[in-house]
């Protein structure tokens, strides 16, 4: 005789209902060994995300004129008429994870972004390694080198309002020093709102950014860094617009018909033409606050006998952070003043890609004893990094009967030493370890 379906279902609640009371009453008894912080879950206390920055609106500030945004445009991009690189708005100046290795860096997609994004992370090594508290002085380097998440949004607010503060001649070395001024400087940050104030025509293509742009001026470093560090995640997110309103921020403080005249031609912009990451033009403005196409020493007069003498302005002052260039044409080479820095950071350039080369001991540039033998790291937003090993006594040493050994061993070098040679000539340079790549 079959059983009924309704018989069925009975059946198996009640060979069920034995196992499922075991199990609750196996679990409340582990319940009660439990500590009493751990039995109640409302009471448990979950740290918080501290890697997630705080996204507060954006409030106040002066919106935007119509002429300034498409004078602001033109002057960085070429034309208001077209649209701008669209990696300018989608690559921000991202932290890799804090406490790690590599922690101390920027990562940033090889774009034309990556010249600016390079000189912020220069920016940032100088205060990692030299900008610190006196009792952090007594730290291992290697353990500057992998901060603390605080650490890290510490650095990245110092290195944002330093080089906008300087762009806007707060500090010494961004001013002529022929010229007495006595003028309060006056920095200007642009941050983005809802509301765009210019609308979409032929004359100009709105991008998203330029046209909703809020003003805010500062006459203090101090505030600009409490400002700065309120609005962070603006410049921080990933595949945020970071780059694009440091630059924006930059040639504001710097003013725009400042920045026309650095450029040397009423019709040339910042991006015009420039190679795949970025101008070297963008450096110069970071490093140095002017957006100077010349990396010679103070002002060159330019003519002959038949035109007027055209003074070209470079590096007026020596510089805290370097840069170095090997691009095989020696027209390019940098002076003195970024060849060599007050401290031991370099951007560099290296056919076409940029990096950044430091040293952790303050005095290399100092001691004469310090350069004989010393390494140094190479790293690049992309997430390489190398360190290497710097040997200038043989080109103390060495005699004539050396000469052709090294000229084999320059034609034998990597584009990355002959680089490091454009700084020490004939140096001895070996590579320690595996580079990340």
């Amino acid at each position: 005789m079959t059983e009924s379906a309704s018989d069925v279902p009975e059946e198996n609640e009640a060979a069920n209902t034995t196992p499922i009371s075991e199990k609750r009453h196996c679990k409340e008894m582990r319940k009660d060994k439990l500590p009493p912080y751990l039995r109640d879950k409302e009471r448990i206390l979950y740290p918080r995300n501290t890697r997630t920055l705080p996204k507060i609106p954006v409030v106040g500030g002066q919106p935007i004129e119509e002429e300034t945004c498409m004078a602001l445009r033109t002057l960085v991009f070429g034309s208001c008429a077209s649209p701008p690189k669209i990696e300018w708005t989608r690559t921000g100046l991202t932290l890799r994870p804090y406490g790690q290795s590599l922690a101390f860096g920027l990562r940033t997609p090889r774009n034309t972004t990556r010249g600016l994004v390079t000189a912020v992370q220069a920016i940032m090594l100088k205060h990692f390694l030299f900008k610190c508290n006196r009792q952090d002085l007594r730290v291992e380097p290697e353990t500057l080198l992998k901060p603390s998440y605080d650490r890290q949004i510490e650095v990245l607010t110092s290195a944002i309002s330093e080089i906008i503060w300087r762009c806007a001649g707060g500090f010494s070395g961004s001013m002529c020093t022929n010229v007495v001024s006595n003028t309060v400087p006056k920095a200007v940050v642009a941050l983005p709102q809802d509301t765009p104030y210019l609308q979409h025509s032929v004359q100009y293509f709105q991008d998203g950014l330029t046209e909703t742009l809020h003003l805010f001026e500062f006459n203090s470093l101090e505030d600009l860094e409490i400002f700065i560090k309120r609005y962070l995640y603006l410049f921080h997110d990933e595949g945020g617009p970071g780059a694009k309103l440091l630059l924006y921020s930059a040639v504001l403080s710097r003013g725009l018909s400042k920045v026309q005249n650095d450029l040397e031609d009423p019709k040339a912009s910042i991006l015009g033409g420039c190679s795949e990451e970025g101008p070297i033009s963008i450096v110069v403005l970071i490093l140095t606050g002017r957006v100077s196409p010349h990396l010679h020493n103070g002002v060159v007069h330019v003519g002959d006998e038949n035109t007027y003498a055209v003074p070209q302005w470079g590096v007026l002052t020596r510089s805290e952070v370097g840069f170095l260039i090997h691009e095989g044409d020696v027209s390019k080479q940098p002076g003195s003043r970024l060849k060599t820095p007050s401290l031991p950071i370099w951007v560099t350039l290296c056919l076409g890609h940029h990096g950044v080369l430091f040293n952790t001991n303050r005095e290399l540039l100092r001691n004469y004893h310090a350069e004989r033998r010393f390494e140094v790291q190479y790293f690049t937003c992309g997430g390489s990094h190398a360190t290497l090993t710097v040997d200038t006594r043989a080109n103390q040493t060495s005699g004539l009967s050396d000469a052709a050994t090294m000229e084999a061993a320059d034609i034998a070098a990597t584009p990355l030493e002959k680089l490091i040679r454009s700084k020490w000539q004939d140096a001895l340079i070996q590579w320690n370890g595996t580079p990340v790549m």
